[in-house]
């Protein structure tokens, strides 16, 4: 029997285009009844998708799978590029359209790796402060480029002028941690001697976590070109009618809806072996209530207190450890040259 906290879980919850990513976490909180979660990854006010939630203990573990690819799609405007490099933000540069086989080239020349200029409105921090929030008080942000890496790029929609230039394209990316969508799109548009932002962001897949499973989920719009137009149209509506302040904060008001927390109930998942291998950690089991007390008190790790020699753990993976019950006890890390350490130990 898995006898864990029923707060421990994991929940896959699907955003919707308008709250941030910390307001869509307070319809979680009130249907599991606990104040205890973490996303592993924010999306963006404007983008939609997968948050994966880690709930009670399990808030442990949001570190890690952060760490995990991520697929998205999104819908770029060419043309101009604006200076929070989605539509919301004010444009400041107008280029002309790129053509069709100019667009095609520049896909495929950011596969693989490559260096990425984070943008000046992210939450990274600079010497303690958001650089979001320096870039709007009108300091120049320079933030070191990292390293990134594009699985795949696959062109799914687009919408040319008469002149065979593209004016929208609707891109699915697979991409590592840390890849901002917003500077794939700046910086493919460069490579096309244009510019561009996005009007729509859409986050279909954590590691091994689907959109398709997500609380929420038959609720999102369809993503695509068309209505994605549509969504900037209303803001631009809104934004000329009232205050901008006051119009997100309409957006992104917080849902009660009774449906959606049935069905973060029913979809919670606890973290049983099943759940660990779709975070793609290994698995092992203490094999006695004496060694359980030892792995809980920090002892040294024995292969002797497993169901499985910890020589057969690959070097450079985590392990997440199991009673004889299957009552998850904590993660264990093996670095590359084979040595076996805690990453943490539940209460």
């Amino acid at each position: 029997m898995n006898q864990n906290n029923s707060n421990d879980s994991i929940v896959l919850l699907a955003k919707k285009n308008g709250p941030t990513s910390f307001s869509s976490l307070h319809i979680i909180k009130k249907a599991l009844g606990t104040t205890k979660v973490g996303h592993t990854g924010t999306l963006d006010s404007f983008a939609q998708g997968l948050l994966v939630v880690c709930t009670g203990r399990l808030t442990k573990l949001a570190g890690n799978i952060t760490e995990f690819d991520k697929t998205y799609e999104a819908i770029l405007k060419f043309g101009s590029e604006t200076d929070t490099l989605e539509y919301t933000g004010k444009i400041v540069k107008k280029t002309a359209l790129p053509s069709i086989e100019q667009f095609q080239n520049a896909i495929k020349s950011f596969l693989g790796e490559s260096l990425q200029a984070p943008p000046a409105f992210s939450a990274i921090h600079i010497n303690g402060k958001r650089a979001s929030d320096l870039a709007r008080s009108g300091n120049v942000v320079e933030i070191p480029k990292r390293k990134i890496t594009v699985y795949a790029a696959e062109i799914s929609e687009t919408v040319c002028n008469s002149n065979d230039q593209v004016e929208y394209a609707k891109i699915t990316f697979k991409v590592s941690k840390g890849t901002y969508i917003r500077c794939l799109a700046r910086d493919i548009a460069y490579k096309c001697g244009s510019s561009a932002h996005l009007i729509g962001l859409y986050r279909t897949q954590v590691g091994n976590f689907s959109i398709q499973n997500a609380a929420g989920y038959s609720e999102l719009a369809d993503f695509s070109i068309e209505n994605a137009r549509k969504n900037v149209k209303k803001y631009e509506e809104d934004k000329s009618k009232t205050d901008i302040n006051e119009s997100l904060n309409k957006k992104a008001k917080i849902s009660d809806d009774e449906k959606l927390k049935q069905e973060i109930l029913e979809k919670k998942k606890d973290f049983d072996p099943k759940t660990a291998n779709l975070c793609g950690f290994e698995v092992i089991n203490i094999i006695n209530k004496n060694d359980e007390f030892a792995f809980k008190n920090g002892k040294p790790l024995r292969s002797a207190m497993f169901n499985k020699n910890l020589k057969e753990i690959k070097n450079d993976s985590l392990c997440a450890v199991f009673s004889s019950e299957n009552i998850f006890l904590g993660l264990i890390f093996k670095n590359n040259e084979g040595r076996i350490s805690y990453k943490f130990v539940l209460s």
